[in-house]
């Protein structure tokens, strides 16, 4: 019994050496990837922009300094959901320097990550507001601001990179939540470059992608799921597009799939 009780301690404790190795080669990789998104400047239309804007400033953030650079992903490096965005806001991200910071769409993302227990608190300001996330990272396949929030083509496929990495370093992922068509569209390439859709060579059969729509789930290989939402924009939000109730609905489908629970009837009972 002494035996039995020494492997069965020997055993956990190498299972959970090898959890804080996993953790830290996370976060030594993400903080890798953020240190290049910083320093980026492979996209002159947004070094421009970004730099622009953080020189001219809006008035109500005239005595602000800029972050003006590209931004990083932000979060738990040990996550299981991934949650992407579009691009960092002209005077949120790109003014503070931290993913979905200083705007009314953090403010709505992060209100409901905190209702979920994704987050410390309900909003985001600055980069040393105190905000904490567990089990969730919050990314964009754009990490600079783009002109009136439209990012070219080349500019999404240049990032991807970055993108890809940050999916690779995440040893824990199992969902992958976009938000939008366009965060929908950039993770579907970064995916299909990987061969990650279950069976498919999806650059060879460009209409296998589903259509988006708000609530889609597409399996992944590997047991990863993407599941979508409409963007949680002022533009969505305002309008009574996407409502917390539904934005709710999709967060705990999130946490469901993360833990295995894939029951299809308590997703339809969410959503009623």
């Amino acid at each position: 019994m002494l035996l039995i009780s020494i492997m069965k301690n020997n055993i956990s404790v190498s299972a959970s050496e090898q959890r804080s190795a996993s953790e830290q080669t996370s976060a030594s990789l993400l903080k890798q990837i953020a240190d290049e998104v910083t320093a980026c400047s492979m996209c002159p239309r947004l070094v421009e922009w970004r730099e622009h804007v953080g020189r001219v400033k809006r008035n109500a953030y005239r005595d602000e300094h800029y972050w003006a650079k590209g931004v990083s992903g932000f979060g738990d490096s040990d996550a299981r959901l991934m949650v992407v965005g579009l691009a960092p806001a002209a005077h949120g991200a790109n003014r503070t320097g931290r993913m979905f910071t200083g705007d009314r769409s953090g403010d709505w993302l992060y209100d409901a990550l905190h209702r979920a227990g994704y987050a410390s608190q309900p909003y985001s300001e600055s980069r040393d507001d105190g905000l904490s996330l567990s089990d969730v990272w919050i990314t964009a396949p754009v990490k600079c601001a783009p002109p009136a929030n439209k990012p070219k083509p080349i500019e999404r496929d240049t990032c991807g990179a970055y993108l890809k990495r940050e999916i690779d370093a995440l040893s824990n992922l199992r969902v992958l939540l976009a938000l939008g068509g366009f965060a929908y569209q950039a993770v579907w390439r970064v995916l299909s470059a990987r061969k990650l859709h279950e069976g498919r060579r999806l650059n060879s059969r460009p209409n296998s992608r589903p259509k988006f729509s708000h609530g889609l789930e597409v399996p992944l290989a590997g047991g990863l799921k993407l599941l979508c939402s409409y963007h949680v924009s002022q533009q969505n939000t305002f309008t009574g597009r996407l409502t917390k109730p539904m934005f709710d609905v999709i967060i705990s489908r999130a946490r469901m799939l993360c833990d295995n629970l894939v029951h299809d009837l308590a997703y339809e009972q969410l959503q009623t």
